[in-house]
């Protein structure tokens, strides 16, 4: 298994519009062919391009490699099931299980006022849940 890293010891993502692939390789510690080969293993990860087939990524995506490389190197998924998980949260499934961690409650909240929301109650039990899960890693 490799070595686990921590995304907290991770640098803090710049105030910019866009990354380079070299910048999010050094601001994700993960370099930049796997970035390019993550971007065919999920679906949801689609930096934008432009002139030459060039990269540029957006601070959203630099959160989702971040999170897919917390699935990868910390919690030990495979390609297959990091790519499972995270086509669950980004459906809109609820945290669940022993396994839940706080790393994914962001990808359950509401994007802003106009996106689309989860009701008050959905969001409680959302909290229940991860409160409960916590419990059972403590």
């Amino acid at each position: 298994m490799l070595e686990p890293s921590h995304n907290a010891e991770l640098p803090e993502i710049p105030a910019k519009r866009y990354f380079t692939i070299g910048e999010v390789s050094e601001l994700c510690e993960v370099k930049p062919h796997v970035l390019r080969y993550w971007e065919q293993e999920f679906s949801q990860l689609k930096p934008v391009k432009r002139r030459g087939n060039r990269r540029y990524y957006q601070r959203q995506d630099v959160i989702l490699i971040r999170q897919i490389r917390a699935l990868l190197y910390e919690q030990g998924f495979t390609i297959g099931g990091a790519r499972q998980r995270m086509a669950n949260l980004t459906a809109g499934s609820s945290v669940s299980g022993a396994a839940a961690s706080a790393m994914e409650v962001p990808l359950a909240l509401p994007r802003g006022q106009g996106g689309a929301g989860i009701e008050m109650q959905q969001l409680r039990e959302l909290i229940e849940e991860v409160e409960e899960a916590l419990s059972h890693l403590a």
